[in-house]
């Protein structure tokens, strides 16, 4: 746990204060780039319907708890915090169900989807700690893919590597290149605590920053969006949409056609309690 006072909480355990729930919106892959909307994997009006059933936020044993909005409707969303910051570091605990699709955003745009992701992706093929360009080049950079392991019964009781031949989301090395550092996975797996808190570090320096993160102690990955060489990525077209300040928020991603319940589990949620901040 991090007890440095220069933190400060940005979540007072109780309520919703300082927060902000928005329905699942998407927009372009990258500044000038093609609408997610149009890659036929959503339907015509899925606008309506995500509008209709965003994301249910509670807060319940002093964590925040993120679920779909009805359980299984497929349909996700945000929450978003009302504070913006530049350089800071922000530390959290996290406590997701199997599978639930997630991710903690910084510097993201107030009123749409455009920021940087790190990834909470606990769930087949996925990863965590790594990052996801939402908006700025969908890039997908990530040091490692994730599965379940089952017992006897089927049962999920932890975490291993994704097996490439069965993958919904192959990891391939061009994804751990962008990477400025990152871990093994056997590192990982050693720190990872099944149906368990695991707290994250998240650190974000520079007008486009550096951005490394920390799990229970461990750094899993670090990326710099000033070098970064990934496909459709222009950095000097990022910063004109980012800016050198963003939002907190954390998701509940949808249900879409190419993963299904994988993505997301009719009854799963995500947990998030602690968070705090300190500006650098």
């Amino acid at each position: 746990m991090t007890d440095d006072n220069s933190f400060r909480s940005v979540f007072d355990g109780e309520t919703l204060k300082g927060w902000n729930a928005v329905p699942r919106s998407y927009g372009t892959q990258w500044p000038g780039g093609p609408h997610v909307l149009d890659d036929g994997n959503f339907p015509p009006d899925y606008q309506v319907h995500a509008d209709a059933h965003p994301a249910k936020w509670t807060v319940e044993d002093g964590a925040l708890v993120g679920r779909q909005d009805p359980p299984g409707s497929g349909y996700g969303g945000y929450l978003v915090g009302e504070e913006s910051f530049g350089d800071f570091e922000l530390v959290l605990e996290a406590k997701p169900d199997w599978p639930a699709d997630s991710g903690i955003m910084i510097r993201r745009r107030p009123h749409s989807w455009e920021g940087l992701q790190i990834l909470l992706d606990h769930r087949r093929s996925g990863s965590i700690g790594g990052y996801y360009g939402n908006g700025i080049g969908a890039f997908h950079a990530v040091p490692f893919a994730l599965d379940a392991a089952f017992d006897a019964q089927h049962t999920p009781v932890g975490l291993r590597e994704d097996d490439p031949a069965t993958s919904l989301e192959p990891f391939t090395p061009d994804k751990r290149a962008m990477l400025t550092r990152s871990c093994g996975i056997d590192e990982f797996l050693a720190v990872w605590r099944w149906n368990d808190w695991n707290e994250f570090r998240i650190r974000c320096v520079g007008d486009m920053p550096l951005v490394t993160t920390w799990i229970n102690g461990l750094l899993v990955a670090e990326i710099d969006l000033r070098t970064l060489d990934a496909p459709h990525y222009d950095a000097e077209a990022v910063h004109a949409i980012l800016g050198s300040r963003g939002h907190i928020a954390l998701e509940v991603h949808d249900t879409d056609k190419r993963m299904g319940l994988d993505r997301w589990g009719p009854e799963s949620a995500c947990r998030w309690r602690n968070l705090r901040v300190r500006e650098l």
